[in-house]
């Protein structure tokens, strides 16, 4: 595999990324910070709900806007690529195999993700002040926890870019993506659910609920949460799976 190729392409990808970034951040962060800002701040301070749900809110609003950075990172370039402008042909013809320039698509959104995650973060923390209470004592499981939900962000665009259609995008948004924010544990730790028990079962098949627990459990233990152990052993399965189905759908796009 020639490397230099797959950086050269990772830096072309970088460059359009740095030349759409106030339309790719507005995206990607707008609404979190929505959040934050209403619940975490205006309601707190009128004392509609407790100050401590400022730290229960900041993790979900995080692995939110990494996941949902990673998808549009990966996905909606991949959809005009492959349907519209074929530019994924001329890509094709670099000298490696169409296996490798997927990954590379990959590497490209877990950066996106990476980012997004860190911008939300320190933007929950500026506008929240020290409420926000974010625990940052143990750097190696929450690097770890952070890197499997930026790689699972990206590997889910990878697969819903080689297999959604250009006219699908609305119904991906609402169908798939709205669900998956709302019962993703996202604005609520997984545990309230116990008195709706099948829900509770039911959302454990929607991985942003590792992606928003894990966060939680890092970043704000002293609230409820899944085990840690058990998110990583789920976000490494779920990252594997959307990894192979995603490879093998740009292949079969690709060649095609």
């Amino acid at each position: 595999m020639n490397w230099t190729t797959f950086f050269a392409m990772l830096a072309r990808d970088a460059h359009v990324a740095r030349r759409n970034l106030a339309a790719l951040a507005l995206q990607t962060t707008l609404q979190p910070l929505l959040f934050v800002f209403v619940f975490g701040k205006v309601m707190t301070t009128g004392r509609m709900i407790p100050a401590s749900y400022q730290g229960l809110l900041a993790p979900g609003l995080m692995g939110m806007s990494m996941v949902l950075t990673g998808v549009q990172a990966v996905a909606m370039p991949l959809i005009g690529e492959l349907l519209f402008t074929r530019e994924i042909e001329d890509r094709l013809l670099a000298p490696m195999t169409d296996g490798w320039l997927a990954v590379e698509k990959l590497v490209a959104g877990v950066i996106q993700a990476l980012v997004a995650g860190a911008a939300v973060a320190l933007s929950a923390r500026l506008i929240l002040g020290a409420g926000v209470n974010l625990d940052l004592g143990r750097p190696v499981l929450l690097a770890a926890v952070v890197l499997l939900v930026a790689v699972f962000s990206a590997a889910s665009g990878l697969v819903l870019g080689c297999s959604v259609g250009m006219t699908q995008i609305g119904l991906m948004f609402s169908m798939v993506l709205s669900p998956m924010i709302f019962f993703g544990c996202v604005y609520y730790p997984w545990s309230v659910l116990s008195n709706f028990p099948l829900l509770q079962k039911l959302v454990l098949l929607n991985p942003l609920v590792y992606a928003s627990e894990g966060l939680r459990g890092t970043l704000a233990p002293q609230y409820p949460h899944i085990g840690t152990g058990v998110v990583i052993a789920a976000l490494v399965a779920i990252d594997g799976l959307f990894i192979a189905i995603g490879l093998r759908q740009f292949h079969r796009k690709a060649v095609s």
